[in-house]
């Protein structure tokens, strides 16, 4: 009877210290609130593109060597490259570069699926970037006519993106600031600092390329056929419309 008052005593001890080391760790948070008011606000504007890149493939293929495909290529890119860069004004920022080369073996399959070569494929691209964009339809046909069999990329957008991205973001800014007032002025109140902030910026390009009948098709008989249509492929660059928004919220009393 001794032995299970002994360990009854040593039970409520431990029970009385475990309740005491919670509540010791027990903490009371009295942080005041402060009230705040959240504004969206955007800025937008619609700029006329000054810069063109251009990605221009050219693809052949060999039946039997791998060699003699690469070796084609190599004879066409070279050509398309020369005569590309010489249209560009390197003073300018415009230049032009290789990528995206790969070369592989094209295989079919027979109705009991056994693999069987087709022939040797090797593709190159050629991409332009320049500002002189009203020579880009003018590169496009004299790349086709050198022997390149597409213009698999055709994009516009602007040099100063980051800068004007960075004023229709302060505009949007001071808008939300402005909205901001209003609204705590007309609640009675008054703004006492920034809770948060934050934006975004993007584009939205609207171009049209327009490329005459059968032009990027497997390839252009000749630069004689290709004039025939008329001066250049005819290209509407369109307009980049930026696209600012800012999310803010800020302190009230």
């Amino acid at each position: 009877m001794k032995k299970f008052l002994v360990l009854a005593a040593a039970a409520a001890l431990v029970s009385g210290l475990a309740v005491n080391s919670v509540s010791a760790g027990i903490t009371v948070n009295q942080t005041e609130e402060r009230g705040y008011v959240t504004i969206s606000a955007s800025s937008n504007k619609e700029l006329t593109p000054d810069v063109a890149e251009i990605s221009i493939s050219v693809v052949t293929s060999d039946n039997k060597s791998m060699q003699k495909a690469t070796m084609e290529n190599k004879e066409i890119s070279d050509k398309v490259y020369s005569a590309l860069k010489s249209m560009i004004t390197p003073e300018n920022g415009d230049y032009v570069k290789t990528a995206n080369f790969r070369a592989n073996p094209v295989y079919t399959y027979s109705s009991n699926n056994k693999r069987n070569l087709d022939k040797y494929e090797v593709s190159n691209t050629v991409i332009v970037h320049t500002k002189s964009i009203d020579k880009a339809g003018d590169m496009i046909d004299k790349a086709i006519s050198l022997g390149a069999t597409d213009v698999s990329n055709l994009s516009f957008t602007l040099s100063k993106y980051e800068q004007e991205c960075d004023e229709l973001l302060a505009v949007a800014t001071k808008r939300a600031r402005t909205q901001a007032d209003s609204i705590v002025k007309a609640a009675g109140s008054s703004i006492t600092g920034v809770k948060s902030l934050n934006g975004s910026c993007s584009p939205n390009a609207s171009s049209r390329v327009t490329y005459r009948n059968m032009l990027l098709s497997a390839k252009a008989e000749s630069a004689d056929s290709a004039s025939a249509y008329g001066s250049s492929t005819p290209i509407e660059v369109g307009a980049v419309k930026i696209y600012a928004n800012v999310n803010a919220s800020f302190f009230v009393k």
